[in-house]
């Protein structure tokens, strides 16, 4: 018996080629970068030997509210902080400033007291939200 003569099977590569593509964007989305700052070497400064262990740290609170200013837990204007903090910086200019922001507060009000530690030459400042 002789086989009937038809068309030739095809294999139809859409679907293979969707299947690709489908593959190619899972994997993307999929992917996770790196974290580079994870892999940033830092260098913490020692420990001053020298220095005294019982040293009193100088530390200056300053909070920065929607409704006012406040310098160690106390309600000042602007006007008498920027005397205290003038007085304070001729003790010592070495001296830490936390400054806490509360979130509702206005970015002016938190870069006029960043201006005036620039002013006043009080360079170890830490900001922190609350």
């Amino acid at each position: 018996m002789a086989r009937a003569k038809g068309e030739e099977p095809k294999l139809d590569m859409t679907p293979m080629i969707d299947c690709v593509f489908q593959l190619l964007i899972f994997f993307i989305i999929s992917l996770k970068p790196e974290d580079v700052i994870a892999h940033l070497d830092v260098n913490r400064p020692q420990s001053d030997a020298a220095a005294p262990q019982n040293q009193k740290t100088d530390l200056l609170q300053i909070g920065v509210y929607e409704n006012g200013y406040t310098l160690n837990d106390r309600q000042v204007s602007y006007g008498s902080l920027e005397k205290m903090m003038a007085r304070l910086a001729d003790v010592s200019k070495t001296q830490t400033v936390v400054i806490k922001c509360a979130l509702e507060s206005p970015h002016r009000m938190l870069v006029e007291v960043l201006d005036l530690c620039s002013k006043l030459g009080l360079k170890n400042l830490s900001v922190m939200s609350m």
